[in-house]
């Protein structure tokens, strides 16, 4: 048990993210060799979720994966899932029960609601977990999970409250500049998942900087199945068929993280211009020449391919460091990008924040910017124009080592 400098005040172990509010009382919840995993009969199959995942799970499999961790991390615990009545609770001992609020109190930093909050009260005869919905209920498992590792075995008696401030918390990964199996990505939404990390961005083509090389390292991480583009992922050996990223989706959001697909273009699109030289800019091979007419029909076609492997609501389409020369042509391609996938696929897209110097044109407000660096542009400018901002900035959460990129994702909507 933690204490402070007076003996009789109890304090949380130092969990990381630290909750909201708790309020100790008197004893601790004791892991015992037989625990009791109950999930409320009444919710059971809830899947409430206002997140962007297109596979939310339900209260009894986020109940069933949190059993699962604990079996993990304390192998001579014996456990088991059972769905129960909220009445059971008045016998129950060495239990941790799942249940959710009927109306969510829960809200981020600007106010609105969300489903990832949660309420739990330890008591020594067991914890209840109230969740504002499915997710917010197994973010409390996290900090149970936390406290009993550090508590060894022990959490601190006391009613919990808690939420995230912010709705894009994460992590991205670029796996177009280095090859990473899916295995491993799987790996990543684990411990993104132990930090209550809502979102996996996997950035899914790129290239090197190709210092005047057209034949520099480039890749497209996504196997065809139709062979209209198996030109664009000649290097099978390191791509992920739908199988296998189905898999990797379907792995993430049991632990609440959902995956953000980034294919990039018209800029780090040297991968697409190997495969369809016609398009590339005759002063960078790196970029497609929106000037040619089947510039944007062929990157409409790639998204009309691979969209139909995607479970978010939101994508990326990275559309970063153009050739300022045209930028009215930029403008009108990442608009039309945003209205097709929306019309193919009722996603809305998100685009790394760049500069646009047009005074005819600019990128609608529908699209959702991510903040990289200063010299592409100012979020607090972004915001003051209405649009909504995901704070990646490069001297604070963006990573580069040996050309591949790790971010962390935080604070969409506002930057306070």
């Amino acid at each position: 048990m933690f204490l402070s400098s007076r003996s009789d005040t109890v304090h949380l172990p130092p969990l990381v993210p630290a909750v909201h509010s708790f309020h100790p009382s008197s004893g601790s919840f004791e892991l015992s060799d037989h625990l009791a995993v109950l999930v409320d009969q009444k919710y059971v199959m809830s899947t409430r979720d206002n997140g962007l995942s297109l596979i939310p799970p339900s209260l009894l499999s986020f109940a069933q994966t949190f059993t699962y961790d604990l079996q993990e991390l304390f192998p001579s615990l014996s456990t088991r899932v059972s769905i129960v009545s909220e009445d059971a609770l008045h016998s129950a001992q060495d239990f941790v029960f799942f249940t959710l609020s009927s109306q969510g109190n829960h809200t981020l930093a600007d106010g609105s609601p969300t489903t990832e909050g949660y309420d739990m009260n330890i008591a020594s005869n067991g914890i209840t977990i109230r969740g504002s919905g499915a997710k917010g209920a197994f973010w409390a498992t996290r900090t149970v999970l936390q406290g009993l590792i550090l508590g060894d075995g022990r959490f601190p008696n006391g009613l919990i409250s808690d939420q995230p401030d912010w709705e894009t918390r994460g992590i991205m990964l670029d796996v177009a500049r280095h090859w990473y199996p899916i295995s491993f990505l799987k790996d990543v939404c684990s411990y993104a998942s132990w930090f209550k990390m809502s979102e996996f961005h996997v950035h899914l083509s790129d290239n090197v900087n190709p210092n005047g090389h057209e034949d520099a390292y480039a890749r497209f991480r996504l196997r065809a199945e139709n062979p209209e583009f198996a030109g664009l992922a000649p290097h099978v050996n390191e791509t992920y068929s739908r199988a296998e990223f189905e898999d990797f989706q379907q792995s993430c959001a049991a632990r609440g993280v959902t995956v953000i697909p980034e294919i990039e273009s018209p800029g780090h699109a040297l991968v697409i211009t190997q495969w369809k030289p016609e398009l590339a800019l005759s002063t960078d091979f790196t970029l497609i020449n929106l000037t040619v007419p089947d510039a944007t029909p062929t990157v409409k076609a790639i998204w009309k391919e691979y969209l139909p492997w995607f479970h978010s609501k939101q994508v990326s389409i990275g559309a970063d460091e153009y050739d300022t020369d045209l930028a009215d042509d930029y403008n009108d391609f990442v608009n039309t990008m945003s209205d097709f996938i929306q019309q193919e696929a009722n996603k809305t897209i998100r685009i790394w924040s760049t500069n646009e110097p047009s005074n005819k044109t600019s990128v609608s407000k529908r699209i959702i910017k991510q903040h990289w660096e200063f010299f592409e542009g100012d979020p607090y400018a972004l915001i003051r124009e209405g649009y909504n901002v995901i704070n990646s900035e490069d001297s604070i959460h963006y990573i580069v080592v040996k050309d591949v990129r790790s971010t962390l994702l935080t604070s969409q909507h506002h930057l306070y």
